[in-house]
C-alpha cells in the first residue's frame, strides 16, 4: 500500500496531506513538551512523598535535561541514518514508560531514573519533527508548519499542570503521573495507526518538494565546521534560558515585586503559553519570506525584552501583570516560526537530523543551566534581579539571531570531504 507517502509522485504535496503531517507531527510535540512538565506541579507531593528537598527535586529535571542534550545531538545522525518515523516511536514509547516509572517510583532514585528515561524519549523530536517538515512539507506551507509546531509545544507545557495538578488533587500524584503515562501511549497508538503519513522515502521527496536538493551533505561531520550552526547552538542555549525563566521563576518573582495574589501569579504562565501560541498563528504567515526571520526575530523579543523591563522597573496594580505577561508570550511567539527558519538557513542538504539535533541541544542545556542562575537570585529575594535577567536575555536573542545572518556560510552545500 503506497499510500502511506504523500510525497510518492512528482506533484508537490497536497494542502490536506501536509495539514495531516502537521497534526501527526504537532501532536507528538505536544507530549513532548507536556512530559517536561508532568513533575514540576507536583513537587509539594513529591517533597513529603520522599522526604527530599526542592533543590534534590530540581535535580530531576536537571538529570532530565542533561540525557536529553546527549540524545538529541546523537539522535539527529540516527534520524539521518534510519529516517525519523522509528526515532519518534521509540521516543514517545521512552517517555510513557517514564511517566510510569515515576508513577511507582518507592524512592528518589528512581525518580532520578525515570528522569534518565524521559530525557532519552525528549531527546528525539526535534531532529525527528524538523527532519520530517524540512523533507516532507512544500516549502511554501513550511512557515506554517513551525507555527503549528510551536503552538502544540506550547499547549503541551500549558497542559500538564492543568492535567495532573486536579488528578493528584483528587488520587493522589501516583494516580496522576500513571494518567500522564497512558496519555503519551494513546498518542504513540494514534500515531502508529497513521504510520504511513510519517514515512519518508528521501528520494521521492526530494522529486516532490524540491527540499534537499543540491550535493549531498558531505562528511558525517563536516556541518560542525558551519560557524552558523554554533550561532544558532547559542540561540537557543539563551532562547531556552528565557523559557526557563518564565516557567519556573518570573510569575513568582513578579507577584513578590507587585503584591500579585496567589490566584493571579498561578494564571501568569498560562496567560504567556496561550498568548505565545496565538502570536506563533500570526509568526507562520510572516515567515513566509524566509528572507526578513532575523528582523521578526528581533522584534519580537526586543518587544518582549521592553515588556520584562516595565514589569521589573515600573508601579502598576497587580492585576495588570497577567497582561504583561501575556503581551511578552504574543511577541516571543511571533518570532518563533521565524526564529526555526534560521536554523533551516543554516542546515546543508541532507543533514537535517543532524543540524537540528546540535542546535536544539542548546535548548536543553539551557533549560539545565538557567536555575543554577536565577534560582540563588530567587532564594536571596533578589526579584526584580530576576525579571531584569529576563529582559536582558531576550535581547541577548536579538544580538544572537542577527549574528547568525552575519556567519552564515555564502553557499550550502559543504565541500567534499578529504
Amino acid at each position: 500500500m503506497s499510500a502511506s507517502n504523500p510525497a510518492s509522485s512528482a506533484a508537490p504535496p497536497s494542502l490536506g496531506s501536509d495539514a495531516k503531517l502537521i497534526g501527526l507531527v504537532g501532536l507528538a510535540h505536544a507530549i513532548s513538551h507536556f512530559s517536561q512538565l508532568i513533575l514540576a506541579p507536583l513537587f509539594p507531593w513529591l517533597k513529603d512523598a520522599f522526604g527530599v528537598s526542592y533543590t534534590e527535586l530540581g535535580a530531576v529535571l536537571t538529570v532530565f535535561f542533561v540525557v536529553s542534550c546527549a540524545v538529541q545531538a546523537a539522535s539527529g545522525f540516527v534520524v539521518d541514518k534510519l529516517g525519523p518515523r522509528p526515532v519518534l516511536f521509540v521516543g514517545l514509547g521512552c517517555l510513557g514508560l517514564a511517566a510510569f516509572v515515576y508513577a511507582l517510583a518507592p524512592n528518589y532514585w528512581v525518580l532520578l531514573a525515570g528522569a534518565v528515561l524521559a530525557g532519552v524519549g525528549n531527546g528525539v523530536f526535534h531532529p525527528v519533527d524538523y527532519t520530517l517538515f524540512n523533507r516532507k512539507v512544500a516549502p511554501t506551507r513550511l512557515g506554517h508548519a513551525y507555527s503549528v509546531h510551536g503552538i502544540t509545544g506550547s499547549l503541551g507545557w500549558a497542559l500538564a499542570p492543568a492535567f495532573v495538578v486536579p488528578i493528584a488533587m483528587g488520587w493522589g500524584w501516583r494516580t496522576a503521573l500513571a494518567a500522564a503515562g497512558v496519555l503519551a501511549l494513546v498518542v504513540l497508538a494514534v500515531l502508529w495507526f497513521n504510520r504511513g503519513v510519517l514515512a519518508l522515502d528521501v528520494k521521492a521527496v526530494h522529486k516532490a518538494t524540491g527540499q534537499g536538493d543540491g550535493a549531498p551533505a558531505a562528511g558525517t561531520f563536516d556541518f560542525l565546521r558551519i560557524p552558523a550552526v554554533w550561532m544558532c547552538f547559542g540561540f537557543f542555549f539563551f532562547y531556552a534560558m528565557v523559557i526557563s525563566i518564565v516557567q519556573t521563576f518570573a510569575p513568582a518573582a513578579a507577584g513578590q515585586l507587585h503584591a500579585v495574589p496567589v490566584a493571579l501569579v498561578a494564571i501568569c504562565l498560562t496567560v504567556y503559553m496561550v498568548a505565545s501560541s496565538v502570536g506563533m498563528v500570526a509568526g507562520g504567515f510572516l515567515a513566509a519570506d524566509p528572507s526578513r526571520c532575523e528582523r521578526i526575530v528581533g522584534i519580537g523579543f526586543g518587544v518582549a525584552a521592553v515588556f520584562a523591563l516595565v514589569m521589573a522597573l515600573a508601579d502598576f496594580p497587580p492585576v495588570v501583570v497577567p497582561v504583561l505577561f501575556g503581551a511578552m508570550g504574543f511577541a516571543s511567539g511571533i518570532a518563533g516560526p521565524s526564529r526555526d527558519l534560521l536554523v533551516k538557513r543554516s542546515t546543508p542538504a541532507n543533514a537535517s537530523g543532524r543540524v537540528y539535533g546540535v542546535v536544539y541541544a542548546g535548548l536543553d542545556i539551557g533549560q539545565a543551566v538557567a536555575p543554577l542562575i536565577f534560582g540563588p537570585l530567587m532564594d536571596h529575594g533578589r526579584y526584580g534581579a530576576v525579571i531584569l535577567g529576563l529582559a536582558l536575555v531576550q535581547a541577548v536573542l536579538i544580538v544572537s539571531a542577527f549574528n547568525v545572518r552575519r556567519v552564515r556560510r555564502e553557499a550550502l552545500p559543504l565541500p567534499a570531504s578529504a
